[in-house]
């Protein structure tokens, strides 16, 4: 049933320069960083972190799941610590990115006083006009919610001296360029600017120069591909792609999978046809309410579900540790698509494994 159809490639580890413990990080953040089960950085972590704590601008190029969150977050959190009247805007291109980062906020921020507000479409935007009330430290979000809060004067950009853009080629897909470039404006001329992308294509170079002032930059992609996912061909050859399904999800080593479909109506179908055979799954995709995609996510990270169902709405910015499958029910319409759905396994030097179904 199964075609191999990736070439191994022996790959030299990343040996990393520094120990988390060798960065002027704060004692309060390298506890976190410890009580997480962090024990060396990831390529991005141990060349990004520095110049970023010594205030430079930054810009990133890395491969999906390489740990670049935490590359901007713990020297952030630690310039805060330092100095409480400091602002930081996170801008990501999907709620479901920015909600992680969020997490992984407060998780590397316990037990600091440090808050941060999250900003997005599909929530409740008085809770995020009150949230803002409170002048958190960090505020995380999407480009259209963040610029209708700069519209409703509900959010003073002018105060925000640190700036991250994540997933900026994503942002080009999903046509926010207009957008930054607009949030972009309302920034003080004295800042701290990260910029973070798998990929720098022609029409954000623009956008770098006028956002970013002498940067200091580290690319550590390895390929187009993640170097640790085995990619598998799964021939249906007429069979019911149901049936098929079943089978490997009764498997032992299928234990945290994600599907992927083309579309919300299948997806849905999908995951009626597989809780009725009673397995635990979910769903998320566009036509699903903020509140019940990140529930959605949670019950997958909490082990409360074995499966995750989504539509390419959520192939990007997913972060969900211990991903053992991504299963591509449905061919991806485009080879970005492939790309972006498989690197939601094998990540930070793990193992993982693709399966795309062929009829």
């Amino acid at each position: 049933m199964f075609v191999r159809k990736a070439i191994d490639v022996v790959e030299t580890p990343y040996v990393p320069v520094n120990s988390f413990s060798d960065f002027p990080l704060d004692k309060t953040v390298k506890k976190n960083i410890l009580a997480r089960g962090f024990d060396t950085p990831t390529a991005i972590q141990d060349q990004a972190i520095l110049p970023i704590l010594q205030g430079k601008d930054f810009v990133g190029t890395a491969n999906t799941g390489t740990g670049k969150t935490a590359a901007f977050l713990l020297p952030l959190i630690t310039k805060v610590s330092k100095d409480r009247s400091q602002r930081v805007l996170i801008i990501t291109p999907t709620r479901e990115l920015a909600a992680q980062i969020q997490d992984e906020c407060k998780l590397f921020s316990l037990g600091m006083g440090i808050f941060s507000t999250l900003c997005i479409g599909g929530a409740p935007l008085n809770s995020q006009i009150r949230g803002l009330s409170r002048q958190p430290n960090f505020v995380i979000g999407t480009p259209g919610r963040i610029k209708d809060l700069v519209g409703r004067q509900v959010l003073n950009l002018g105060r925000y001296g640190n700036v991250v853009l994540d997933e900026v080629d994503r942002m080009l897909d999903m046509g926010f360029i207009r957008d930054i470039r607009h949030i972009i404006s309302f920034l003080p001329k004295s800042r701290q600017s990260l910029f973070f992308s798998a990929t720098i294509p022609k029409g954000i170079e623009a956008v770098m120069q006028d956002f970013l002032t002498n940067p200091a930059s580290v690319s550590v992609k390895t390929g187009t591909t993640p170097r640790n996912v085995d990619q598998d061909i799964v021939r249906t050859q007429g069979k019911n792609k149901l049936e098929i399904l079943h089978q490997l999800l009764i498997k032992e080593e299928f234990r945290k999978v994600l599907v992927f479909g083309r579309t919300k109506w299948g997806v849905n179908k999908l995951e009626v046809s597989l809780t009725e055979r009673g397995f635990k799954a979910a769903a998320i995709h566009g036509n699903k309410s903020q509140n019940q995609r990140l529930r959605a996510l949670k019950m997958l990270k909490n082990n409360e579900v074995q499966i995750l169902l989504a539509t390419d709405v959520a192939s990007r910015g997913l972060d969900i540790e211990d991903i053992t499958h991504v299963i591509n029910y449905d061919v991806p319409g485009t080879y970005d698509d492939y790309v972006h759905r498989i690197g939601r396994t094998g990540r930070i030097g793990k193992k993982g494994i693709a399966l795309t179904f062929v009829d």
